[in-house]
């Protein structure tokens, strides 16, 4: 096998151009498909163009990714880049952690400030004015203008699909962790059995919470439409989800690259990687489940 003792520069790569071409088209994408929801146009391209843009994104992913994993197997990364994997990888999370931040930052502040305000508490409850016979109230199943903005029938029971996921996500840092000291000690066949159920629960957690969406959508009114509530509870749970389904991916590319051989207790920073991220998705799932379902 080879070896590479200095920091190791690729050659020039294309990836970098269709990451970029492909992130800008999904947001693209997205961005019109929420307008046009907006504005009730039933013929929208834009699920169209946000389905082209995720299939870029993808295509990047697989090249780009299995580049990285041709150049770790040939023994082309030194210690000093393994570190610049690590560095690289705890300033991507603590990203991550300011973009949930600034959704339950809104949260916080629609449930403290602007709605007390809105309902004439405050020093800024002139703005009471608006909507003078608007009672402010969380969850807001009143909305002030309920023509524009419908409010939902009923709000989801934390006890019910909630608790299950909550009780699927924690389970599925339990079975990540065993997998992880498995893989620690050598335990191949424990570390592919652990890693398989972690998938497993991942890919139950998006059927229930599909499920959820769809009670939420059909039965209970509860929609990105109907209000700030509706806005902040799909905007929160529905990144988180996102966060969950690629999690979920790349813990099926860890457990297929198990199977094909990689990974050892000296060199595994690809499976520690994909732990980090799935541990703080499930952080993050907590919180919603207290500050969105519960509180």
């Amino acid at each position: 096998m080879a070896t590479h003792d200095h920091y190791y520069v690729p050659a020039q790569s294309k990836w970098p151009i269709i990451a970029t071409v492909g992130l800008l088209v999904t947001v693209w994408g997205l961005a019109t498909w929420f307008n046009d929801l907006k504005a009730t146009r039933p013929e929208s391209h834009g699920p169209l163009i946000f389905f082209v843009g995720s299939l870029l994104v993808a295509y990047m992913m697989v090249g780009w990714f299995g580049a990285v994993i041709k150049e770790s197997r040939a023994g082309l990364y030194s210690p000093q880049l393994d570190r610049s994997f690590r560095w690289g990888m705890t300033w991507f999370i603590f990203s991550e952690v300011m973009f949930f931040a600034a959704f339950f930052g809104a949260l916080f502040y629609v449930r403290h400030f602007s709605g007390p305000w809105l309902g004439g508490e405050g020093s800024k409850g002139l703005a009471h004015m608006l909507w003078p016979n608007f009672q402010f109230a969380w969850p807001l199943l009143n909305t002030p203008d309920p023509v524009l903005y419908p409010a939902p029938k009923d709000i989801i029971n934390p006890w019910g699909l909630p608790l299950l996921n909550t009780v699927l996500l924690v389970s599925s840092s339990v079975t990540l962790t065993l997998a992880h000291h498995a893989l620690n000690k050598g335990q191949r066949g424990a570390l592919k059995a652990w890693l398989g159920l972690t998938v497993v629960l991942g890919i139950a957690f998006l059927g229930f919470q599909a499920e959820e969406y769809i009670h939420a959508y059909k039965e209970l009114g509860l929609t990105l439409g109907s209000g700030v509530y509706g806005a902040t509870f799909f905007m929160l749970t529905g990144f988180h989800g996102a966060h969950v389904t690629i999690g979920t991916l790349i813990l099926l590319v860890m457990l297929v690259r198990i199977v094909r051989g990689h990974f050892n207790a000296e060199h595994q920073f690809g499976f520690q990687a994909a732990s980090w991220y799935w541990h703080f998705v499930d952080a993050v799932w907590v919180a919603l489940f207290l500050f969105v379902y519960v509180l």
